[in-house]
Protein backbone atom coordinates (compact mmCIF):
# COMPACT_ATOMS: atom_id res chain seq x y z
CA UNK A 1 0.00 0.00 0.00
CA UNK A 2 1.56 3.52 -0.97
CA UNK A 3 1.41 6.30 1.48
CA UNK A 4 0.16 9.31 1.16
CA UNK A 5 2.90 12.13 0.96
CA UNK A 6 3.65 14.56 3.49
CA UNK A 7 1.22 17.81 3.21
CA UNK A 8 3.16 20.60 1.78
CA UNK A 9 6.79 18.27 1.79
CA UNK A 10 8.06 15.42 -0.65
CA UNK A 11 6.94 12.05 -0.46
CA UNK A 12 10.40 10.64 0.39
CA UNK A 13 10.70 12.46 3.55
CA UNK A 14 7.51 10.04 5.06
CA UNK A 15 8.46 7.82 7.57
CA UNK A 16 8.71 3.93 7.09
CA UNK A 17 7.61 2.82 10.53
CA UNK A 18 3.88 3.62 11.79
CA UNK A 19 4.20 2.46 15.02
CA UNK A 20 6.60 5.24 15.75
CA UNK A 21 4.77 7.64 18.25
CA UNK A 22 4.27 11.54 19.18
CA UNK A 23 7.71 12.94 20.90
CA UNK A 24 7.11 13.44 24.46
CA UNK A 25 3.55 11.04 24.44
CA UNK A 26 4.00 7.91 26.02
CA UNK A 27 3.20 4.93 24.58
CA UNK A 28 -0.55 2.71 24.28
CA UNK A 29 -0.04 -0.34 23.61
CA UNK A 30 -0.02 -1.77 26.57
CA UNK A 31 -1.11 0.81 29.28
CA UNK A 32 -4.75 1.30 31.37
CA UNK A 33 -6.46 4.78 30.90
CA UNK A 34 -7.64 6.05 34.37
CA UNK A 35 -11.29 4.14 34.30
CA UNK A 36 -9.28 1.10 34.60
CA UNK A 37 -10.42 0.33 30.41
CA UNK A 38 -7.10 -1.01 28.47
CA UNK A 39 -6.09 1.68 26.19
CA UNK A 40 -6.19 0.98 22.29
CA UNK A 41 -3.25 -0.11 20.53
CA UNK A 42 -1.49 2.55 18.60
CA UNK A 43 -3.68 3.69 15.73
CA UNK A 44 -2.11 2.48 12.50
CA UNK A 45 -3.78 5.58 10.37
CA UNK A 46 -2.62 8.11 13.69
CA UNK A 47 -0.54 11.18 12.11
CA UNK A 48 2.73 11.35 12.97
CA UNK A 49 5.52 13.89 12.71
CA UNK A 50 8.02 14.18 10.20
CA UNK A 51 10.93 16.57 10.03
CA UNK A 52 11.48 18.74 7.39
CA UNK A 53 14.28 17.98 5.17
CA UNK A 54 17.79 20.26 4.82
CA UNK A 55 16.26 20.92 1.42
CA UNK A 56 12.71 21.60 2.41
CA UNK A 57 11.45 25.20 3.01
CA UNK A 58 9.61 25.44 5.92
CA UNK A 59 7.70 28.27 7.55
CA UNK A 60 9.18 29.42 11.14
CA UNK A 61 7.30 27.64 13.91
CA UNK A 62 5.50 25.05 11.68
CA UNK A 63 6.43 21.56 11.65
CA UNK A 64 4.27 19.33 9.03
CA UNK A 65 3.25 16.16 9.74
CA UNK A 66 2.39 12.88 7.56
CA UNK A 67 -1.19 11.74 6.92
CA UNK A 68 -1.05 8.45 6.42
CA UNK A 69 -3.60 6.18 4.32
CA UNK A 70 -5.37 4.31 6.43
CA UNK A 71 -8.15 5.76 7.54
CA UNK A 72 -9.71 3.42 10.40
CA UNK A 73 -11.12 -0.02 11.28
CA UNK A 74 -12.22 -1.10 7.72
CA UNK A 75 -15.88 -1.93 9.89
CA UNK A 76 -15.50 1.98 10.49
CA UNK A 77 -14.64 2.92 7.11
CA UNK A 78 -18.22 1.84 6.04
CA UNK A 79 -20.26 3.39 8.68
CA UNK A 80 -18.54 6.51 8.15
CA UNK A 81 -22.40 7.74 7.21
CA UNK A 82 -24.31 7.01 10.60
CA UNK A 83 -25.98 9.25 12.99
CA UNK A 84 -27.40 9.22 16.16
CA UNK A 85 -30.69 9.98 15.31
CA UNK A 86 -30.61 6.82 12.74
CA UNK A 87 -30.51 4.73 16.00
CA UNK A 88 -32.65 6.55 18.33
CA UNK A 89 -35.49 7.91 16.38
CA UNK A 90 -36.55 4.66 15.14
CA UNK A 91 -36.60 2.94 18.55
CA UNK A 92 -38.61 6.53 19.82
CA UNK A 93 -41.08 5.83 17.27
CA UNK A 94 -41.99 2.20 17.74
CA UNK A 95 -42.01 2.67 21.26
CA UNK A 96 -44.34 5.48 21.13
CA UNK A 97 -46.41 3.89 18.91
CA UNK A 98 -46.47 0.12 20.71
CA UNK A 99 -50.15 0.76 22.46
CA UNK A 100 -51.27 0.07 19.10
CA UNK A 101 -49.98 -3.65 19.08
CA UNK A 102 -52.19 -3.90 22.49
CA UNK A 103 -55.81 -1.98 21.05
CA UNK A 104 -56.34 0.53 18.20
CA UNK A 105 -59.30 1.86 20.10
CA UNK A 106 -57.12 5.21 20.53
CA UNK A 107 -55.09 4.79 17.68
CA UNK A 108 -55.58 9.13 16.52
CA UNK A 109 -54.39 9.93 20.02
CA UNK A 110 -51.69 7.16 19.75
CA UNK A 111 -50.68 8.82 16.63
CA UNK A 112 -50.39 12.45 17.22
CA UNK A 113 -48.46 11.72 20.49
CA UNK A 114 -45.88 10.09 18.66
CA UNK A 115 -45.50 13.12 16.08
CA UNK A 116 -45.47 15.27 18.55
CA UNK A 117 -43.13 13.74 21.11
CA UNK A 118 -40.82 13.31 18.11
CA UNK A 119 -40.87 17.29 16.73
CA UNK A 120 -40.37 18.22 20.30
CA UNK A 121 -37.53 15.82 20.88
CA UNK A 122 -36.04 16.86 17.80
CA UNK A 123 -36.21 20.86 18.51
CA UNK A 124 -34.74 19.87 21.95
CA UNK A 125 -31.84 18.27 20.26
CA UNK A 126 -32.30 14.86 21.57
CA UNK A 127 -31.37 13.70 18.21
CA UNK A 128 -27.87 15.59 18.17
CA UNK A 129 -24.94 13.60 18.36
CA UNK A 130 -23.11 13.97 21.90
CA UNK A 131 -19.40 12.96 22.55
CA UNK A 132 -19.97 11.85 26.61
CA UNK A 133 -22.90 9.03 25.68
CA UNK A 134 -24.55 9.12 29.18
CA UNK A 135 -28.87 8.20 29.63
CA UNK A 136 -28.47 9.85 32.76
CA UNK A 137 -26.85 13.45 30.93
CA UNK A 138 -30.84 12.99 29.30
CA UNK A 139 -32.64 11.59 31.50
CA UNK A 140 -34.08 15.28 32.66
CA UNK A 141 -34.54 16.28 29.43
CA UNK A 142 -35.93 13.35 28.12
CA UNK A 143 -38.81 12.78 31.27
CA UNK A 144 -39.69 16.67 30.55
CA UNK A 145 -40.38 16.75 27.19
CA UNK A 146 -42.55 13.52 27.66
CA UNK A 147 -44.55 15.17 30.05
CA UNK A 148 -45.24 18.32 28.01
CA UNK A 149 -46.47 16.27 24.45
CA UNK A 150 -48.44 13.82 27.17
CA UNK A 151 -50.26 16.85 28.95
CA UNK A 152 -51.06 18.07 25.54
CA UNK A 153 -52.60 15.39 23.96
CA UNK A 154 -54.47 14.60 26.78
CA UNK A 155 -55.64 18.05 27.03
CA UNK A 156 -57.07 17.70 23.48
CA UNK A 157 -58.91 13.88 24.06
CA UNK A 158 -60.34 15.47 27.25
CA UNK A 159 -62.11 18.27 24.80
CA UNK A 160 -63.03 15.60 22.20
CA UNK A 161 -64.44 12.64 24.48
CA UNK A 162 -66.34 12.90 27.73
CA UNK A 163 -65.87 9.48 28.60
CA UNK A 164 -63.41 9.32 31.96
CA UNK A 165 -63.26 5.28 30.76
CA UNK A 166 -61.74 6.54 27.84
CA UNK A 167 -59.26 8.89 29.38
CA UNK A 168 -58.21 6.49 31.85
CA UNK A 169 -57.32 3.83 29.13
CA UNK A 170 -55.11 6.44 26.75
CA UNK A 171 -53.47 7.51 29.81
CA UNK A 172 -52.43 4.28 30.37
CA UNK A 173 -51.35 3.48 26.85
CA UNK A 174 -49.06 6.68 27.15
CA UNK A 175 -47.51 5.88 30.37
CA UNK A 176 -46.68 2.50 28.78
CA UNK A 177 -45.41 4.15 25.84
CA UNK A 178 -43.18 6.83 27.60
CA UNK A 179 -41.59 3.50 29.56
CA UNK A 180 -40.57 2.02 26.54
CA UNK A 181 -39.16 5.51 25.25
CA UNK A 182 -36.88 5.08 28.48
CA UNK A 183 -35.94 1.75 28.07
CA UNK A 184 -35.21 2.14 24.28
CA UNK A 185 -32.99 5.25 24.65
CA UNK A 186 -30.90 2.90 27.68
CA UNK A 187 -30.37 0.34 24.61
CA UNK A 188 -29.14 2.60 22.04
CA UNK A 189 -27.05 4.53 24.23
CA UNK A 190 -25.49 0.62 25.40
CA UNK A 191 -25.29 -0.05 21.88
CA UNK A 192 -23.50 3.00 20.75
CA UNK A 193 -20.98 3.30 23.70
CA UNK A 194 -20.32 -0.62 22.78
CA UNK A 195 -19.81 0.36 18.98
CA UNK A 196 -17.31 3.25 19.89
CA UNK A 197 -15.55 0.89 21.86
CA UNK A 198 -15.08 -1.73 19.86
CA UNK A 199 -14.16 0.74 16.92
CA UNK A 200 -16.72 -0.16 14.68
CA UNK A 201 -18.49 3.59 14.32
CA UNK A 202 -15.74 6.51 14.51
CA UNK A 203 -15.33 9.65 12.53
CA UNK A 204 -12.43 11.20 11.79
CA UNK A 205 -11.62 14.52 13.55
CA UNK A 206 -9.41 17.30 12.71
CA UNK A 207 -8.85 19.81 15.82
CA UNK A 208 -8.42 23.07 14.84
CA UNK A 209 -5.61 24.69 17.33
CA UNK A 210 -2.21 23.94 19.30
CA UNK A 211 -2.61 25.75 21.81
CA UNK A 212 -3.13 23.43 25.68
CA UNK A 213 -6.23 22.86 25.16
CA UNK A 214 -6.30 21.21 21.46
CA UNK A 215 -3.14 19.38 23.10
CA UNK A 216 -5.30 17.90 25.83
CA UNK A 217 -8.26 17.17 23.49
CA UNK A 218 -5.82 15.10 20.99
CA UNK A 219 -4.63 13.15 23.77
CA UNK A 220 -8.21 12.22 24.96
CA UNK A 221 -9.28 11.79 22.13
CA UNK A 222 -6.44 8.77 21.18
CA UNK A 223 -6.77 7.49 24.49
CA UNK A 224 -10.68 6.94 25.05
CA UNK A 225 -12.71 5.74 21.90
CA UNK A 226 -15.81 5.93 24.03
CA UNK A 227 -16.68 9.51 22.23
CA UNK A 228 -16.39 7.95 19.19
CA UNK A 229 -13.63 10.60 17.42
CA UNK A 230 -10.18 9.33 15.72
CA UNK A 231 -7.74 12.57 16.05
CA UNK A 232 -5.65 12.74 13.00
CA UNK A 233 -4.24 16.45 13.44
CA UNK A 234 -4.01 19.55 14.61
CA UNK A 235 -4.26 22.77 11.66
CA UNK A 236 -3.50 26.30 12.72
CA UNK A 237 -2.27 29.20 11.68
CA UNK A 238 1.24 29.18 11.70
CA UNK A 239 3.15 32.32 13.99
CA UNK A 240 6.22 33.16 13.20
CA UNK A 241 7.36 34.89 16.31
CA UNK A 242 6.37 31.37 18.62
CA UNK A 243 6.95 27.89 17.23
CA UNK A 244 4.23 25.60 17.98
CA UNK A 245 4.19 23.41 20.84
CA UNK A 246 2.85 20.35 19.27
CA UNK A 247 3.51 19.19 15.23
CA UNK A 248 0.48 20.21 12.86
CA UNK A 249 -0.68 18.71 9.41
CA UNK A 250 -1.20 21.96 7.88
CA UNK A 251 -2.29 25.38 8.00
CA UNK A 252 -5.79 26.25 7.96
CA UNK A 253 -5.83 27.94 4.58
CA UNK A 254 -4.75 24.48 3.35
CA UNK A 255 -8.05 23.17 5.51
CA UNK A 256 -10.95 22.06 2.80
CA UNK A 257 -7.92 20.06 0.88
CA UNK A 258 -6.74 18.40 4.45
CA UNK A 259 -10.55 17.62 5.25
CA UNK A 260 -10.57 16.01 1.69
CA UNK A 261 -7.61 14.36 2.54
CA UNK A 262 -8.10 12.75 5.42
CA UNK A 263 -11.73 12.21 4.93
CA UNK A 264 -12.48 14.28 7.96
CA UNK A 265 -15.85 14.25 9.53
CA UNK A 266 -15.67 16.68 12.36
CA UNK A 267 -13.90 19.71 13.59
CA UNK A 268 -13.37 20.88 17.04
CA UNK A 269 -12.16 24.18 17.52
CA UNK A 270 -9.90 24.72 20.28
CA UNK A 271 -7.37 28.08 20.84
CA UNK A 272 -6.93 28.69 17.25
CA UNK A 273 -4.24 31.41 16.43
CA UNK A 274 -6.50 33.33 14.49
CA UNK A 275 -9.25 35.87 14.47
CA UNK A 276 -12.47 34.99 14.32
CA UNK A 277 -13.63 36.82 11.12
CA UNK A 278 -10.93 34.36 9.32
CA UNK A 279 -11.81 31.31 10.94
CA UNK A 280 -15.29 31.68 9.98
CA UNK A 281 -14.49 32.46 6.51
CA UNK A 282 -12.63 29.39 5.98
CA UNK A 283 -15.26 27.49 7.88
CA UNK A 284 -17.92 28.54 4.88
CA UNK A 285 -15.87 26.61 2.23
CA UNK A 286 -18.20 24.15 0.85
CA UNK A 287 -16.29 20.97 1.92
CA UNK A 288 -15.74 22.41 5.54
CA UNK A 289 -18.79 23.06 5.70
CA UNK A 290 -20.07 20.04 5.42
CA UNK A 291 -17.83 18.77 8.74
CA UNK A 292 -20.30 18.45 12.09
CA UNK A 293 -18.61 21.32 14.08
CA UNK A 294 -17.24 21.38 17.72
CA UNK A 295 -15.96 24.07 19.91
CA UNK A 296 -14.61 24.00 23.41
CA UNK A 297 -15.91 27.66 25.00
CA UNK A 298 -12.52 29.49 26.06
CA UNK A 299 -14.22 31.22 29.37
CA UNK A 300 -14.41 29.39 32.48
CA UNK A 301 -18.07 28.56 33.48
CA UNK A 302 -19.19 28.06 30.27
CA UNK A 303 -22.37 25.92 29.69
CA UNK A 304 -22.12 23.51 26.93
CA UNK A 305 -25.90 21.82 28.11
CA UNK A 306 -23.65 18.53 30.03
CA UNK A 307 -21.53 17.33 26.50
CA UNK A 308 -17.81 17.54 26.98
CA UNK A 309 -14.58 15.40 26.36
CA UNK A 310 -13.07 14.39 29.20
CA UNK A 311 -14.22 17.27 31.32
CA UNK A 312 -13.44 19.38 28.57
CA UNK A 313 -16.96 21.36 27.76
CA UNK A 314 -17.46 21.23 24.33
CA UNK A 315 -20.48 22.68 22.44
CA UNK A 316 -21.83 21.83 18.89
CA UNK A 317 -22.32 24.43 16.66
CA UNK A 318 -25.07 24.61 14.55
CA UNK A 319 -25.70 24.92 10.87
CA UNK A 320 -24.47 27.96 9.80
CA UNK A 321 -25.55 28.54 6.28
CA UNK A 322 -29.05 27.19 6.90
CA UNK A 323 -28.67 24.39 4.30
CA UNK A 324 -30.05 20.56 4.84
CA UNK A 325 -33.19 19.91 6.32
CA UNK A 326 -33.09 23.73 7.95
CA UNK A 327 -32.98 25.30 4.49
CA UNK A 328 -36.10 22.34 3.44
CA UNK A 329 -37.91 23.63 6.43
CA UNK A 330 -37.30 27.76 6.09
CA UNK A 331 -38.20 27.93 2.22
CA UNK A 332 -41.23 25.36 2.65
CA UNK A 333 -42.66 28.26 5.75
CA UNK A 334 -41.82 30.75 3.12
CA UNK A 335 -43.56 29.50 -0.21
CA UNK A 336 -46.61 29.09 3.00
CA UNK A 337 -46.43 32.17 3.91
CA UNK A 338 -45.94 34.21 0.86
CA UNK A 339 -48.97 32.57 -0.62
CA UNK A 340 -51.02 33.26 2.21
CA UNK A 341 -50.49 36.55 2.56
CA UNK A 342 -50.78 37.44 -0.93
CA UNK A 343 -54.32 36.24 -0.89
CA UNK A 344 -55.18 37.73 2.29
CA UNK A 345 -53.90 40.82 1.50
CA UNK A 346 -54.47 41.22 -2.55
CA UNK A 347 -57.13 44.09 -1.27
CA UNK A 348 -54.33 46.03 0.01
CA UNK A 349 -52.38 45.49 -2.88
CA UNK A 350 -54.60 46.73 -5.26
CA UNK A 351 -54.95 49.85 -2.66
CA UNK A 352 -51.61 50.13 -2.39
CA UNK A 353 -51.69 50.07 -6.82
CA UNK A 354 -54.39 52.73 -6.70
CA UNK A 355 -52.22 55.21 -4.83
CA UNK A 356 -48.95 54.63 -6.72
CA UNK A 357 -50.64 55.20 -9.91
CA UNK A 358 -52.63 58.39 -7.97
CA UNK A 359 -49.22 59.24 -7.44
CA UNK A 360 -47.06 58.77 -10.30
CA UNK A 361 -48.82 57.75 -13.30
CA UNK A 362 -48.07 54.48 -15.10
CA UNK A 363 -45.12 52.29 -13.62
CA UNK A 364 -46.16 51.76 -10.38
CA UNK A 365 -43.33 49.04 -9.79
CA UNK A 366 -39.80 50.27 -9.00
CA UNK A 367 -37.59 46.60 -10.39
CA UNK A 368 -34.07 47.64 -9.45
CA UNK A 369 -30.97 44.82 -9.41
CA UNK A 370 -30.28 43.41 -5.27
CA UNK A 371 -27.42 41.29 -4.09
CA UNK A 372 -29.00 37.72 -2.70
CA UNK A 373 -27.65 34.75 -1.56
CA UNK A 374 -24.15 33.88 -2.52
CA UNK A 375 -23.93 37.05 -4.27
CA UNK A 376 -26.27 36.16 -6.49
CA UNK A 377 -28.13 39.47 -8.04
CA UNK A 378 -31.73 39.38 -8.90
CA UNK A 379 -34.88 42.43 -9.58
CA UNK A 380 -36.67 43.49 -6.13
CA UNK A 381 -40.12 45.00 -6.65
CA UNK A 382 -41.72 47.48 -4.81
CA UNK A 383 -44.79 49.80 -5.08
CA UNK A 384 -43.04 53.24 -6.61
CA UNK A 385 -42.33 55.79 -3.94
CA UNK A 386 -40.33 58.53 -5.52
CA UNK A 387 -38.30 58.98 -9.07
CA UNK A 388 -34.82 59.39 -9.18
CA UNK A 389 -32.61 61.90 -11.55
CA UNK A 390 -31.67 58.67 -13.20
CA UNK A 391 -30.47 55.60 -13.46
CA UNK A 392 -26.85 55.94 -11.93
CA UNK A 393 -28.45 58.02 -9.07
CA UNK A 394 -30.67 55.50 -8.75
CA UNK A 395 -28.00 52.58 -8.11
CA UNK A 396 -25.62 54.63 -6.26
CA UNK A 397 -27.52 57.28 -3.76
CA UNK A 398 -28.13 56.47 -0.32
CA UNK A 399 -32.04 56.73 0.72
CA UNK A 400 -32.46 58.98 3.52
CA UNK A 401 -35.17 60.08 6.01
CA UNK A 402 -36.82 63.09 4.72
CA UNK A 403 -35.81 62.39 1.59
CA UNK A 404 -37.35 65.71 -0.69
CA UNK A 405 -38.03 63.20 -3.61
CA UNK A 406 -40.63 61.28 -1.79
CA UNK A 407 -44.06 62.16 -2.06
CA UNK A 408 -46.77 62.41 0.19
CA UNK A 409 -48.17 59.38 -1.05
CA UNK A 410 -44.61 57.42 -0.96
CA UNK A 411 -44.15 58.74 2.54
CA UNK A 412 -46.78 57.21 3.37
CA UNK A 413 -46.51 53.77 1.93
CA UNK A 414 -42.74 54.11 3.04
CA UNK A 415 -43.30 54.32 6.59
CA UNK A 416 -45.85 51.68 7.29
CA UNK A 417 -43.72 49.06 4.51
CA UNK A 418 -46.47 48.81 2.46
CA UNK A 419 -44.38 49.16 -0.64
CA UNK A 420 -43.00 46.29 0.63
CA UNK A 421 -45.34 43.79 -0.16
CA UNK A 422 -44.93 43.18 -4.02
CA UNK A 423 -41.64 41.77 -2.74
CA UNK A 424 -43.91 38.16 -1.65
CA UNK A 425 -43.66 37.48 -5.32
CA UNK A 426 -39.53 37.44 -5.02
CA UNK A 427 -40.62 34.94 -1.77
CA UNK A 428 -42.44 32.45 -4.27
CA UNK A 429 -39.80 32.99 -6.74
CA UNK A 430 -37.24 31.74 -4.58
CA UNK A 431 -35.42 35.02 -4.92
CA UNK A 432 -35.94 36.24 -1.19
CA UNK A 433 -37.01 34.90 2.48
CA UNK A 434 -39.62 36.30 4.62
CA UNK A 435 -37.22 36.88 7.61
CA UNK A 436 -33.14 37.49 6.15
CA UNK A 437 -30.87 40.28 5.96
CA UNK A 438 -32.48 43.24 4.08
CA UNK A 439 -31.52 43.24 -0.01
CA UNK A 440 -28.80 46.11 -1.17
CA UNK A 441 -27.36 47.05 -4.37
CA UNK A 442 -24.06 45.72 -5.64
CA UNK A 443 -22.33 48.98 -5.57
CA UNK A 444 -22.76 49.30 -1.81
CA UNK A 445 -22.78 45.40 -1.12
CA UNK A 446 -19.23 45.81 -2.85
CA UNK A 447 -18.27 49.30 -1.00
CA UNK A 448 -19.37 47.53 2.46
CA UNK A 449 -18.19 44.12 2.46
CA UNK A 450 -14.31 45.70 1.40
CA UNK A 451 -14.81 48.27 4.37
CA UNK A 452 -16.49 46.01 7.01
CA UNK A 453 -15.37 42.04 6.58
CA UNK A 454 -18.62 40.80 8.56
CA UNK A 455 -20.84 42.20 5.69
CA UNK A 456 -20.16 39.68 3.11
CA UNK A 457 -21.27 36.91 5.42
CA UNK A 458 -24.17 37.86 5.53
CA UNK A 459 -25.13 36.42 1.80
CA UNK A 460 -24.81 33.16 3.46
CA UNK A 461 -28.73 32.91 3.45
CA UNK A 462 -31.37 34.50 1.35
CA UNK A 463 -32.28 38.58 1.83
CA UNK A 464 -35.49 38.77 3.41
CA UNK A 465 -38.63 41.00 3.35
CA UNK A 466 -37.84 41.92 6.88
CA UNK A 467 -34.79 41.38 9.12
CA UNK A 468 -33.87 41.22 12.97
CA UNK A 469 -31.67 44.62 12.31
CA UNK A 470 -34.68 46.16 10.58
CA UNK A 471 -37.05 45.41 13.63
CA UNK A 472 -34.33 46.14 16.36
CA UNK A 473 -34.13 50.01 15.09
CA UNK A 474 -31.69 49.48 12.78
CA UNK A 475 -32.31 50.90 9.01
CA UNK A 476 -31.97 54.12 7.55
CA UNK A 477 -29.02 56.17 8.25
CA UNK A 478 -27.63 53.86 10.62
CA UNK A 479 -24.13 52.20 11.06
CA UNK A 480 -23.57 49.32 8.34
CA UNK A 481 -21.03 46.98 11.37
CA UNK A 482 -24.37 47.38 13.58
CA UNK A 483 -26.63 45.95 10.51
CA UNK A 484 -24.21 43.33 9.80
CA UNK A 485 -23.80 42.07 13.40
CA UNK A 486 -27.32 41.81 13.77
CA UNK A 487 -28.20 40.04 10.76
CA UNK A 488 -25.15 37.47 10.96
CA UNK A 489 -26.52 37.08 14.65
CA UNK A 490 -30.00 35.97 13.18
CA UNK A 491 -27.86 34.03 10.26
CA UNK A 492 -26.27 31.50 13.50
CA UNK A 493 -29.12 31.62 15.73
CA UNK A 494 -31.80 30.82 12.96
CA UNK A 495 -34.83 28.83 14.08
CA UNK A 496 -38.65 28.83 13.05
CA UNK A 497 -39.51 31.07 16.71
CA UNK A 498 -37.05 33.49 15.81
CA UNK A 499 -38.33 33.82 12.36
CA UNK A 500 -42.03 34.13 14.11
CA UNK A 501 -40.48 36.69 16.76
CA UNK A 502 -38.93 38.64 13.88
CA UNK A 503 -42.79 38.86 11.86
CA UNK A 504 -44.57 39.77 14.95
CA UNK A 505 -41.86 42.93 15.64
CA UNK A 506 -42.35 43.87 11.80
CA UNK A 507 -46.25 44.14 12.33
CA UNK A 508 -45.85 45.86 15.36
CA UNK A 509 -43.19 48.68 13.63
CA UNK A 510 -46.24 48.90 10.36
CA UNK A 511 -48.78 49.47 13.01
CA UNK A 512 -46.66 52.41 14.77
CA UNK A 513 -45.10 53.85 11.23
CA UNK A 514 -41.71 53.32 12.72
CA UNK A 515 -40.89 52.67 8.74
CA UNK A 516 -38.89 55.23 6.90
Amino acid sequence: MSRQPVVGYPATSVPDTVGATVPGERSTTAESDDDGEPASPADPGEVRPTPAGNGDKARPGLEVTAVLPYPGSRTSTRTRGLRAWMLTAPVDVAALLSPLLVSQQYWRGTLTMTGLTVAIFAAGGLYHARRHVSILDELPSLCGRLLASSAIVVIIAALRHDSPQYLVGFIRGMAIAAVLVLAGRLLTREIATLARRQRWVEHNAIIIGSGPTAVELARLLRRYPRYGLRFVGHVDSPSPATSSPVPVIGTLDQLEHLVRLTECDVLIIADPACPELVLMEILRQPRVANCDLWAAPRLWGSRSHGDHIGAIPIVQVGDTTLSGPHWALKRASDVIFAGLAMLLLSPILVLCAVLAFVDGGRGIFFRQERIGRHGKPFDIIKFRTMRPLDEHESQTNWSIANDRRVSPIGRFLRRTSLDELPQLWNILKGDMSVVGPRPERPYFVEKFSAEYPSYAMRHRVPVGLTGLAQVSGLRGDTPISDRARFDNYYIENWSLWLDAKVLLRTVAEVFRGGGR
